[in-house]
């Protein structure tokens, strides 16, 4: 019986650890735009808290924090953390032409260089910032006050916190960040 017992003790001991592991393993952070422009305060404070480093690079993120979820989240996301399209095979050098004579002679100087082929980070780059354009993302909408942090790879919601600022206010949202990264401070100590 006491076999038993301390058998299942220890595997919710285990269960727990698997469940609270994953905000653990988080140490960079990218911010996706909120509402009133909470990602800013809330970059702040996460840093001066120390509770996770903020990046610029999506790349370089183990986790994304949004305040919206949905399909949204979903194309900016892909347009994040796509991965590079194959490189093209470069093109074989044209064969030299005999020099054209005549009218073909003229039209061939008229023609135009080709255009510069961009290097494959510029073009994913490129691909990035486009993103998908289906549904606009700005930092004016409307937002419920809940916050996600959302694993980048696995793209599971991590750690939630609903918290409504009382004012568009600079200090209240200043005062919300602060809440929000105490609160994900004091939840991850104690998962440790």
């Amino acid at each position: 019986m006491k076999f038993t017992a301390a058998l299942l003790v220890g595997l919710a001991a285990i269960a727990a650890a698997a469940e609270k592991a994953p905000v653990a393993q988080v140490h960079t952070v990218y911010l996706l735009p909120m509402t009133n422009g909470l990602d800013q305060y809330l970059a702040n404070r996460l840093t001066n808290l120390k509770v996770f480093q903020v990046v610029a690079d999506p790349d370089k993120a183990d986790a994304v924090f949004s305040d919206l979820l949905g399909e949204v989240l979903e194309n900016r996301m892909d347009a994040l953390f796509s991965e590079p399209d194959e490189p093209a095979p470069a093109a074989a050098p044209a064969a030299k032409a005999a020099p054209a004579k005549g009218p073909a002679k003229e039209e061939a100087k008229g023609e135009k260089a080709p255009a510069a082929v961009k290097k494959p980070q510029e073009a994913e780059r490129d691909k990035r910032l486009k993103g998908n354009t289906t549904v606009p993302v700005s930092s004016f909408r409307r937002s419920k006050g809940t916050v996600f942090l959302v694993d980048a790879h696995k793209r599971v919601v991590l750690w939630s916190i609903y918290e409504v600022p009382k004012n568009s206010s600079s200090n209240e949202m200043d005062r919300t960040a602060a809440r929000i990264a105490s609160r994900l401070k004091h939840e991850i100590g104690k998962k440790k």
